[in-house]
């Protein structure tokens, strides 16, 4: 699954609003932390972490890690903040993020 330029650009505008739902710190990936960036991901389908780690090496080897345990893709990556995606087959209108902001594309 590889995300288009354009839907990236639409998932960036979305992401811009939104705060970040998972926190990953120096206690690296637990399966606490797996159970509920799967959760998230299941219920939103974009959401924002934060990798609350000091290098730079560290936060791109943490977020590989995350990838890959969630199935998930990476949008968007700024500092300390990382914008992934994972299509959910039954996502709820309610949370789903790409379905309540999907005609927002930044503009108000």
């Amino acid at each position: 699954m590889s995300l288009s330029q354009a839907q990236k650009k639409a998932f960036r505008s979305i992401g811009h609003h939104l705060n970040p739902v998972v926190t990953v710190s120096e206690n690296g990936v637990s399966e606490g932390v797996l159970a509920e960036l799967d959760r998230a991901l299941a219920d939103h389908e974009l959401i924002k972490v934060k990798l609350a780690l000091a290098e730079r090496d560290d936060r791109a080897a943490m977020l590989e890690e995350l990838l890959a345990a969630s199935g998930a893709e990476r949008v968007q990556t700024i500092g300390k903040m990382a914008l992934l995606y994972r299509k959910s087959p039954q996502a709820n209108p309610k949370l789903s993020n790409i379905k309540r902001f999907e005609n927002h594309h930044g503009r108000h």
